[in-house]
């Protein structure tokens, strides 16, 4: 099963759509009022992350089953100029991203930064979470990056050894990471597409 493509905007445009989309899937599937609800909240968790992206971003929110799993993707596909980025990070006092905080931040900064032109990076907070065979995530720039196809997995990036505390207790409280059974994010096609797995 796959579901009506919603095109969604980071102004707003489609978010009702795509909360619509996954109350007829959980109608679709029967599943229970609760189960319902959790399939409607990762939807609004991942329309949130795609309204915290700077710039003037578009892409594609759609629903699918694979194996006994339901799958909600949301593939980005408006390129943001790192120059900007940088100027926008530069009014800050810190130089840094201050709303790339809990892992919905964090993911969100993740997809902008694997937006981002050959001159981007990859902060080595994500590098646990990589599946890039023989590379170095913290070392490449994105135009790199998408000849080795790399993925990202909150499930790996959860599994990592010497995990800051202040990360444990992020993912304590994220809706996603509790109610998820994997998030994964990865670039194919010049965009970046992120993929939430739950099994009801």
């Amino acid at each position: 099963m796959t579901s009506d493509v919603i095109y969604i905007t980071n102004n707003g445009k489609g978010y009702p759509e795509a909360l619509h989309q996954a109350e007829a899937v959980a109608a679709f599937f029967a599943l229970p009022k609760k189960a319902g609800l959790h399939l409607r909240l990762l939807t609004e968790e991942m329309m949130g992350m795609m309204r915290a992206l700077t710039g003037e971003r578009e892409g594609r929110f759609w629903i699918s089953s694979e194996d006994g799993a339901i799958l909600l993707h949301l593939k980005v596909n408006t390129v943001m100029n790192a120059e900007i980025r940088q100027n926008l990070l530069s009014a800050s006092t810190s130089g840094k991203n201050a709303a790339a905080k809990g892992v919905m931040g964090k993911i969100r900064d993740l997809v902008e930064r694997m937006l981002e032109p050959a001159n981007a990076y990859y902060p080595e907070a994500y590098a646990a979470g990589w599946d890039m065979p023989g590379a170095d995530p913290g070392a490449l720039g994105a135009a790199a990056v998408t000849r080795v196809s790399p993925v990202w997995s909150l499930n790996r990036y959860r599994s990592a050894d010497r995990m800051p505390q202040e990360d444990w207790d992020e993912l304590e409280k994220s809706v996603i990471a509790n109610l998820a059974d994997e998030v994964k994010i990865a670039i194919a096609d010049g965009t970046v597409e992120m993929t939430v797995y739950k099994t009801f």
